[in-house]
């Protein structure tokens, strides 16, 4: 199956990097290669473009795709959170822009043996980076009760959360829970029949909760935004696209740390503490997309992009 993945906000995310032909850009959610190709579209002989992704068939398919245009880009299959590292290794100092699509894609969803769909039946998995030791069913199965409630409450923001993991506690004793099948039935038996009138699916919430601790999505992404701003050349542009209330909060206040870093008391009539702003904040309230859009590309739907630009 070929990596195939909508690219949400394209046309928003290519205007907000505001490409050099000659500059230097960086695509850390590569995925299906949709951003990735507009941007090396737009590059001249000195352009560079650097792909990174942690998903195997993305890399395989990533590399097919590039292969026109090997002598201004590259792949590596690596996680966005270790960009200084790759960027030391591949001698780059600076970057004129960096994307992130933050989140699954929909090839990992459409791809029903992944296990990151609730609408598939298949084998717990949830791993966006194969190699990663920590499944879904991992978690399912080795987990306190009380740590999978805090998961799925803090991650999934479920309010049966607390049910939903006792629920998988009493199920496993009895036998393993070892598939998405499995576990969306006792996901139904704990949230009640009133509560799953209304709404998304009840085994949504806990799915992306799931997704997001096997992944450690939040836990890299702070760290990871300062090191991608620290990177940037000035004027460089960085462009973050987010589907989830948790992780666009992060983005958001990290941009506003980046922007106001003095932490110097409201009373002190001036800075003492030699803290610089080292972006501005190009979008004060995130774009999202058209209503023509979303008809297209429901996944879109909850899709946000904040902008920032190296001062």
């Amino acid at each position: 199956m070929e990596f195939k993945h909508v690219s949400v906000l394209k046309n928003e995310c290519i205007e907000g990097l505001h490409i050099k032909a000659s500059g230097t850009y960086v695509d850390g959610t590569f995925g299906g290669g949709g951003h990735a190709m507009e941007i090396i579209g737009r590059l001249n002989g000195n352009g560079r473009f650097i792909g990174i992704d942690q998903d195997q068939d993305a890399v395989e398919n990533g590399r097919t795709r590039l292969e026109p245009y090997k002598n201004k880009a590259q792949l590596v299959r690596d996680n966005f959170s270790n960009i200084s590292q790759i960027m030391k290794d591949l001698h780059i100092v600076s970057i004129d822009g960096i994307l992130l699509d933050i989140g699954v894609s929909s090839y990992q969803l459409d791809t029903g043996e992944r296990g990151f769909s609730y609408m598939h039946n298949a084998e717990l998995d949830m791993r966006m980076d194969q190699r990663n030791p920590i499944t879904a069913k991992r978690m399912v199965a080795e987990y306190s009760e009380k740590e999978l409630a805090r998961i799925i409450r803090d991650y999934g923001e479920e309010r049966w959360a607390s049910r939903i993991a006792r629920f998988i506690v009493q199920e496993r004793e009895a036998a393993p829970i070892e598939t998405t099948g499995q576990l969306v039935e006792v996901i139904k038996k704990a949230v009640p029949k009133s509560a799953r009138k209304d709404g998304p699916h009840p085994a949504k919430r806990t799915f992306q909760a799931l997704r997001i601790a096997v992944n450690n999505e939040l836990g890299i992404l702070e760290q990871s935004i300062r090191d991608m701003a620290e990177l940037l050349s000035p004027q460089g542009r960085l462009c973050i696209i987010t589907f989830h209330s948790l992780e666009d909060r992060i983005v958001k206040q990290t941009f506003h740390k980046l922007e106001h870093p003095c932490t110097c008391p409201p009373e002190f009539p001036v800075c003492v503490c030699g803290k610089k702003p080292s972006i501005r904040v190009m979008t004060r309230k995130p774009i999202i997309p058209t209503e023509e859009e979303m008809a297209v590309n429901p996944r879109s739907r909850s899709a946000k992009l904040r902008i920032a630009e190296k001062l």
